[in-house]
């Protein structure tokens, strides 16, 4: 487990992309297993949700995020 790792990503499923994550399904995350989910946005329409899994990414949406989401 890597507590100070933080993952950003959009997906449809979230249970199902946890799932992948920690069954080493992903290459990039598979070396900080587990995985636990603390904070997730939902957005009705798929672009807002992209447009801000971008930001989060950013310099900006980071400092945000530590300060709000996690």
């Amino acid at each position: 487990s890597s507590p100070d790792q933080t993952y950003i990503g959009f997906t449809e499923d979230v249970r199902k992309r946890l799932a992948v994550h920690n069954s080493g399904g992903s290459v990039h995350t598979a070396h900080h297993r587990p995985w636990a989910l603390v904070t997730y946005v939902a957005f009705r329409e798929r672009e807002q949700a992209i447009r801000f899994e971008k930001y989060l990414k950013s310099g900006s949406g980071q400092a945000f995020a530590e300060r709000h989401l996690w």
